[in-house]
């Protein structure tokens, strides 16, 4: 768990380090997510987070496996705002690569990536809540070691809620959470998959618009 703790270490110092700027801004230069996130805007960044499986009720086998999740991203807005009002909004799509250090009895890697659809709420001011879905390939090395797999080629979905918080009209915090579904879709003789909770958090950059 040590290497766990130092991550999350290295991700509070960050935000300590950035917050400052947060507030030092005159009321002139606040950021604004509509002046910010327009069509055609492109985001690029990356997020480290803790993944922890658990358990269905319906499910019989081991909640014990966690892992940290390195996952830079890059996407770009493709819709115009949406006028639904407080639920204004506009589409982004992402892609994100992926890659995991798992541990229980064993050590395991995992690498891949996702398509991400995210839906930004921009009737917030700097703060922009969104939700995001994604669908993805992952390939790892758990299996055919544990019983829930038994295909090194997996599929992965997620899902959940987050926040950016734009420091600046060029940078933002980012802090959410997803359900992360991880199952080689029957392609091999056990299919049991992995269920998670996934809090991530980061960092991103406008670099056009």
């Amino acid at each position: 768990m040590s290497s766990y703790g130092a991550c999350i270490g290295v991700l509070l110092a960050g935000w300590v380090g950035v917050s400052p700027l947060c507030w030092a801004q005159s009321n002139a230069t606040i950021p604004d997510a509509r002046t910010i996130l327009k069509r055609g805007t492109i985001e690029a960044g990356g997020t480290v987070g803790y993944w922890e499986e658990f358990l269905f009720p319906t499910e019989a086998h081991s909640s014990s496996r966690r892992a940290v999740l390195m996952m830079p991203r890059i996407g770009v807005v493709v819709t115009d705002e949406v006028n639904a009002g407080m639920l204004s909004g506009n589409l982004a799509v992402q892609v994100e690569p992926v890659y995991g250090r798992f541990k229980n009895t064993f050590t395991g890697h995992g690498a891949g990536a996702s398509l991400v659809l995210k839906y930004n709420l921009l009737s917030f001011g700097r703060w922009v809540p969104y939700w995001d879905v994604g669908v993805g390939v992952l390939w790892t090395d758990l299996a055919p070691r544990i019983a829930e797999d038994s295909s090194q080629v997996n599929f992965t979905l997620e899902t959940g809620p987050g926040i950016q918080y734009y420091a600046t009209t060029s940078m933002a915090l980012t802090v959410g959470v997803r359900y992360h579904h991880l199952s080689n879709a029957g392609v091999g003789e056990r299919n049991l998959g992995l269920d998670a909770v996934l809090p991530y958090a980061g960092v991103s950059w406008i670099l056009w618009r």
